[in-house]
């Protein structure tokens, strides 16, 4: 797949989640073979980016390409402002967020409330293509309810306006997360627009990521919920993918490997005290995949040091059998 100048090497994407797709988790989901990530989404509100937590959204890894950073907002100019600078940081894809259903999101007329309205659909669209010199992507959902999934019409409007690439999660901005998501409305907009199509949504392993593929006919995959405490999925994905097998499961030392090297990533990211916190909903994650993990769990939560945390990370690691399994 291709997204203006740059060649994506895998067909499976990391999703930009808010709170989880921080730069150290993009590290690692790059390191497992994801072919693109992209940042957090960020306010096009450049009157908050003076904040610690948009500072943090804005940080961009400039050993990885192509860099691409998800910006949100409800105003044709101060999007195309916000695209501006994210350029001059650095980023080389600006993606617009019009996917994103929660409240405090769409009571702004921002994220997917935008497909309410074609019209500004259009306007902002053409006024960030228009800002900046590289590629412009968005990413939507398949409409505003189920009686009303005008994702055809939406896609339509973003190919006229330059839009290079569309990432189009499977179910409608009233639907959230609920339910299971659908994959017709993405085949029927493959089949309407010549720009990449990418399927997001319910993609949990290799098996329903080829079948997504096929009921889709999308040019690749975006992993949203599924590379929560397993990172690794795209390794598994592209395994898959390449062989037709299944790629055997990652040795105990390696998934331990894994955590403690997140683990420091995100410490020396946010600093000490942020970072533990921060680390304590990815050990939860990492915690949903491994056997006998409970107790753990529960304790590694609450201790308050980066060096408590590896402590018990090594600990747990350390009283597993050799025979015993990972999974949960």
């Amino acid at each position: 797949m291709q997204i203006g100048p740059y060649k994506i090497s895998s067909p499976f994407l990391l999703a930009p989640m808010a709170g989880i797709t921080d730069a150290p988790f993009r590290r690692l989901c790059r390191r497992f073979g994801a072919g693109m990530t992209t940042s957090e989404m960020t306010t096009a509100d450049i009157s908050l980016w003076q904040t610690e937590k948009s500072r943090r959204r804005l940080d961009l890894d400039m050993a990885i390409e192509p860099r691409v950073v998800q910006i949100a907002g409800s105003d044709p100019d101060q999007l195309a402002l916000a695209a501006t600078l994210c350029v001059d940081r650095g980023a080389q894809i600006i993606d617009i967020n019009m996917g994103c259903p929660a409240k405090k999101v769409c009571k702004q007329l921002a994220g997917s409330a935008l497909l309410k309205d074609p019209l500004l659909v259009s306007k902002i669209l053409t006024s960030v293509v228009a800002s900046v010199s590289v590629p412009v992507t968005l990413k939507m959902r398949t409409g505003w309810d189920p009686e009303n999934r005008n994702g055809t019409e939406i896609a339509r409007i973003a190919e006229d306006c330059g839009i290079q690439a569309l990432a189009i999660h499977g179910r409608t901005r009233a639907c959230r997360y609920k339910g299971d998501a659908e994959y017709a409305t993405i085949k029927r907009i493959k089949s309407i627009v010549s720009i990449p199509v990418i399927a997001n949504g319910d993609i949990t392993d290799a098996q329903k990521a080829l079948q997504v593929l096929n009921q889709s006919s999308a040019d690749a995959l975006m992993i949203g919920r599924s590379a929560r405490g397993q990172p690794w999925i795209f390794r598994e994905l592209n395994h898959f993918l390449l062989t037709g097998e299944s790629a055997s499961p990652l040795e105990k030392s390696k998934v331990r490997d894994i955590m403690l090297d997140h683990l420091n990533d995100l410490y020396q990211f946010y600093g000490e005290s942020t970072g533990v916190r921060v680390a304590r909903k990815h050990l939860t994650w990492y915690c949903a995949g491994l056997n006998n993990s409970n107790n753990f769990r529960s304790q590694v939560v609450r201790v308050d040091s980066a060096s408590e945390q590896i402590r018990m990370t090594r600990t747990f690691f350390g009283l597993q059998s050799e025979d015993d399994s990972l999974a949960a």
